[in-house]
C-alpha cells in the first residue's frame, strides 16, 4: 500500500491538482499526523480519490465544528486493505489548549487501550501495524523545547506492541540535517512532516 502521510505545514505542491494526478496518482490513502486545515486534507484526498485517516494535533481545535472527511484514529483501531491503524493525537501540555496532554494522561490512554489491543491480536493473530500520532515519542525526535517534547507513553506502547511503524509530525524538519527516521524494537519511527510517501506491504 502506498501512502501520502501529511502534518504541519501546507505545500504548494500538494495545492496542485495537475502535480497531484501526475505525481501521487498510486497513492492508495492519505494520513495527517495532525496540524493540518480541513479544506487541505479534503482537497488532497478529494483530487486523488483516496480515504482520509488522521489524528488532530495541538492546533487542531476546529475539527470540534468541521470534522475532515475521513476517520479519526485517535485510540481508534481502523483496518484498510490489510493494514491496520491506530492512532493518539496531540502533544505534550504546555497550555491550556484542548488537545494536550501531560505524560501521566497519555500513559493512562494508552493502559485504556490495551484491553481492545489484545483483543484485537486474538481476534486477528497481531496487534495494528502502524501507529499515528501527532508528537513523537521521548527522546526519539523530538525537541529540547518544551512544547516539543516527546511522550514516555509512545516509548510504552512500542515496547508493548511492536507496531511496524509509527508516523508522527509536530517537530519541523527545516534542518536537514535532522534525523527523521530511526528504528527502537521493532518499530520504525518516522517523522514524516510537512509530508512523505512510504510503501508498506500488509504482512
Amino acid at each position: 500500500m502506498k501512502i501520502l502521510t501529511i502534518s504541519d505545514i501546507v505545500m504548494p505542491q500538494l495545492e496542485n491538482a495537475a502535480n497531484l494526478r501526475r505525481r501521487y496518482s498510486d497513492i492508495d490513502v492519505v494520513i495527517s499526523c495532525g496540524d493540518m486545515p480541513v479544506a487541505y486534507m479534503d482537497y488532497i484526498t478529494t483530487i486523488l480519490g483516496v480515504p482520509l485517516l488522521y489524528v488532530r494535533g495541538n492546533h487542531d481545535e476546529s475539527y470540534d465544528n468541521e470534522p475532515p472527511g475521513g476517520v479519526d484514529l485517535h485510540k481508534n483501531i481502523y483496518t484498510y486493505k490489510g493494514l491496520t491503524f491506530v492512532g493518539l493525537e496531540g502533544s505534550i501540555r504546555y497550555n491550556k489548549g484542548k488537545i494536550q496532554y501531560t505524560q501521566g494522561q497519555m500513559a493512562r490512554m494508552v493502559n485504556r487501550m490495551t484491553p481492545s489491543l489484545y483483543f484485537h491480536r486474538m481476534r486477528t493473530g497481531q496487534f495494528p501495524d502502524i501507529l499515528v500520532a501527532h508528537s513523537p515519542a521521548w527522546g526519539i525526535h523530538d525537541a529540547e523545547d518544551y512544547p516539543h517534547h516527546g511522550f514516555k507513553a509512545l516509548l510504552t506502547y512500542m515496547k508493548r506492541f511492536k507496531p511496524r511503524y509509527m508516523f508522527h509530525g509536530h517537530v519541523h524538519t527545516w534542518d536537514r540535517r535532522k534525523t527523521v527516521v530511526t528504528d527502537y524494537e521493532e518499530t520504525r519511527i518516522m517523522n514524516i512532516n510537512p509530508y512523505t510517501v512510504i510503501d508498506v506491504e500488509p504482512r
